[in-house]
């Protein structure tokens, strides 16, 4: 293959492209919001699979069709579906869903070949997954369109994807206030955060694709930082960083319930807004979270990844997480009838519950990814 060649193949979801030694990933499912289906992260694992063994093939780009999403997350309905449905079909479809987003999350942090994501519009959730890029090299854009958060906590679950390693490597307590809260952040918070690398205005979207298509630096990320560097002075001061004080100091709290007290004792506009919002999330999977990232902090990702998956058979097992997706997105009451409804009767043995082994260590659906 000639590196000024042109190839594309599409499915229902996903539009991939070869050009110019660069492999494009387009997510295409924008009445969904880009929501990942099964069927996607299939595609998005073989192709990078493949595009991995091919040595004429130097970065991957993944984008979206549209502006107002890049990635809303997983498709929840679908998990609802599956996992209220009888058939063992659908409980098959729900079990290889997770492990297979995972695997995809794995596959691309360890990814061989800088990838570069554009996180523009909303990135939440698994769209996290997909965006965060590889440890090996990545460049992150992110525009003023960008939504980012991982608000799990909202219906009832985690933030999973590899949220227990992203989220407990940011700055302070910010990942913990993250995760706790499921805040949403914009392009200056998620780069003071290290959850993205450059700013670029979307008006120029189209100027920096036609810049790596005519390029021939052999680093394209680097190439990508000087193309984007006059746009970096036009970022608006960071929220996070104007109370990242304020956020460090309830959110070292050695437990949610203490947290909340001293944002209860605290009448900054700031502290009684991320109380207002932690009001209407799971007080139980605020509880999780906290302990989750505390443990992520320490493992590796393909550990965080483990434990997640462990989690996730819990969750549905509890239920927790189909009365939030009930509430939010099936009936759209908005009306969560969480259990324990209070904080103050979460127990530590029910966080811990969370955490207990499901399958041993030779069984277990992701065991293959720690000898990788």
């Amino acid at each position: 293959m000639k590196s000024h060649v042109s190839q594309s193949s599409m499915t229902n979801f996903v539009i991939t492209r070869l050009c110019h030694r660069v492999g494009y990933i387009t997510l295409n499912r924008p009445e969904a919001l880009n929501s990942l289906s099964l069927e996607m992260i299939r595609t998005i694992t073989n192709i990078l699979c493949e595009w991995k063994e091919i040595s004429n093939i130097h970065a991957v780009f993944i984008h979206a069709n549209q502006e107002r999403s890049f990635c809303a997350g997983g498709d929840i309905r679908f998990l609802y579906e599956a996992s209220m449905s009888a058939s063992t079909k659908d409980s098959t479809l729900l079990e290889d869903f997770f492990t297979e987003e995972y695997s995809l999350n794995h596959l691309i942090h360890q990814y061989p070949k800088p990838i570069i994501s554009l996180l523009d519009g909303i990135v939440m959730g698994g769209g996290m997954g997909i965006g965060q890029g590889s440890i090996n090299k990545r460049c992150r854009i992110v525009t003023e369109h960008t939504k980012m958060a991982m608000p799990e906590v909202n219906i009832g679950f985690f933030p999973d994807v590899g949220g227990s390693y992203f989220l407990s490597r940011c700055p302070g307590y910010i990942g913990i206030y993250l995760g706790v809260v499921g805040e949403v952040i914009n392009a200056a918070d998620a780069i003071y955060a290290g959850l993205a690398d450059l700013y670029l205005p979307s008006e120029h979207i189209s100027a920096l694709l036609n810049y790596i298509e005519q390029t021939n630096e052999s680093d394209l990320c680097t190439s990508i930082y000087r193309f984007a560097s006059v746009f970096q002075s036009q970022l608006p001061v960071s929220r996070l960083a104007q109370h990242h004080n304020l956020i460090d100091q309830h959110f070292s709290y050695n437990n949610v319930t203490e947290i909340y007290a001293a944002l209860n004792k605290d009448y900054s506009p700031y502290a009684q807004h991320i109380l207002k919002v932690m009001q209407t999330r799971s007080p139980l999977m605020m509880c999780v979270t906290l302990e989750q990232l505390r443990r992520g902090k320490h493992l590796s990702f393909a550990e965080c990844l483990c434990m997640e998956r462990t989690m996730v058979q819990h969750c549905f097992k509890y239920g927790e997480v189909l009365e939030g997706i009930r509430a939010l997105v099936v009936d759209k009451d908005r009306q969560p009838k969480w259990q324990p409804a209070k904080l103050e009767q979460v127990s530590n043995n029910l966080i811990n519950h969370f955490f207990e082994p499901v399958w041993p260590d030779y069984d277990h659906p992701l065991r293959e990814l720690k000898s990788n």
